[in-house]
Order: C-alpha cells, then sequence, then structure tokens
C-alpha cells in the first residue's frame, strides 16, 4: 500500500509518501510544496492543487491521510491555511476518494503515545520508524510523514475517520 501524507499549509505543505507491508513502513519520497509570498492567494491555491495532482499522479497512492486544522491564533493565517487545506481536500477528492484525517492529537498518540508529544519527539519516532539515517527537514515534510505513518499504523481503523 501506498499512503501520501500532507501537512497543510498556504506558504508551505508537507508531504511525505510511504509504502507499507504488513508492519514494515519505508519512505519513498518527501518534502514541501512552497508559494510564494507575492504571489496572490488564488495563485497559491492553484500551485498547491497543481502539485498534489502531481504527486498523485506521480505515486497512484492507495490512500491520502491529511492533518486536521487547529485552533491557530492569528486568524489570518488560520483562515488561509483553511482555504489551503479546502484547495488540497477537492484535489484529492477528484482523484482519489480514500481520504482520511487526523488530528494532532491523533498523529501524536499514534507516533509516541502520548497526545502532548513534542516536535522532537515526533521527528525521532518518525525517522525510527522509517528507518531514516537523519531526521526528515524540513518540519512540515517529517510532519507530513507522520500523517502517513499515523494511516499506516492506524489502517484497520480507517473507517472511522474516512472523510
Amino acid at each position: 500500500m501506498v499512503i501520501l501524507g500532507i501537512d497543510p499549509g498556504y506558504a508551505t505543505v508537507g508531504f511525505g509518501v510511504i509504502s507499507q507491508q504488513g508492519n514494515k513502513c519505508k519512505a519513498i519520497d518527501y518534502g514541501i510544496i512552497s508559494t510564494p509570498k507575492t504571489d496572490s492567494l488564488p495563485t497559491r491555491l492553484a500551485k498547491i492543487s497543481q502539485c498534489i495532482d502531481e504527486l498523485m499522479e506521480k505515486y497512484k497512492p492507495d490512500a491520502i491521510a491529511i492533518e486536521e486544522l487547529f485552533f491557530q491564533k492569528n486568524q489570518k493565517t488560520a483562515i488561509s491555511v483553511a482555504e489551503a487545506r479546502g484547495a488540497i481536500l477537492l484535489t484529492v477528492h477528484k482523484k482519489n476518494k480514500n481520504l482520511y484525517e487526523y488530528t494532532p492529537l491523533q498523529i501524536k498518540q499514534a507516533m509516541t503515545g502520548y497526545g502532548r508529544a513534542e516536535k522532537c519527539q515526533i521527528q525521532h519516532m518518525v525517522t525510527l520508524l522509517l528507518g531514516l539515517s537523519k531526521i526528515p527537514k524540513p518540519d512540515d515534510a517529517a510532519d507530513a510523514l507522520a500523517v502517513a505513518l499515523t494511516h499506516a499504523q492506524s489502517g484497520r481503523f480507517a473507517e472511522l475517520s474516512r472523510v
């Protein structure tokens, strides 16, 4: 099974592609989609959508897992991230109905067993679970791999979180 994990944003979207065979997971690819702040929001959303579409075409994932939004202090940022997340959801929905959402709490619990885990703890577990030699960079890519691993670990319960 191939899983595409997505950490939504509008300036930076993290992505992580993993393969799962039984209890073993392996990183296939990871990185970020960056949008220039000089571009208009619609242009940035179009770029995000196009890049997500290209990732789905390239890797043909069996499932796409995306992090749900959590409260942000900056309302303007929260709205823009929500709009970017909407563009991602629509793009994924048009191509693949196997879309799953996970809260930050669910991701932390899946990765560390503790819902208040620190980012460095999650990154360490991602590195360990995927057998990587170093922590994936940038942080958004590591976060996306954590989302994909969360789905891999909770796949048998995924119908509960399916969009």
